[in-house]
């Protein structure tokens, strides 16, 4: 089971901070990421990280602006989301390409 959390309304510039609790699996064994879907628009694969945490993944979209990571002892996965766009706006869920969560929404505006 993976459950997201922190979304939320900002303005275009504002940041926050996304976490996502694992359970059920062995979260330290597994590479994870966080994903996006806007409205109308195909899945965006915009972060990546590896089992250990030593390797990342962005797109050009994000690059810069969206930093991921996890703690292990925690079974958590993090996403902090600065210089926030409206192109931003999207369901973000956090998915481990077995399973994906439910989703925690960011509107900005």
């Amino acid at each position: 089971q993976l459950v997201e959390s922190g979304g939320d309304s900002v303005q275009a510039g504002g940041s926050l901070r996304f976490s996502c609790v694992a359970s059920g699996f062995t979260f330290s064994t597994y590479a994870m990421r966080w994903v996006r879907q806007a409205p109308g628009k195909r899945d965006e694969w915009i972060s990546g990280i590896s089992a250990s945490g030593g390797t990342t993944y962005y797109p050009d979209s994000v690059k810069g602006r969206f930093t991921i990571s996890r703690d292990n002892a925690k079974n958590t996965l993090y996403l902090e989301l600065n210089s926030l766009k409206t192109e931003d706006t999207a369901m973000y869920y956090c998915d481990n390409w077995e399973n994906r969560g439910q989703g925690t929404q960011v509107t900005v505006s």
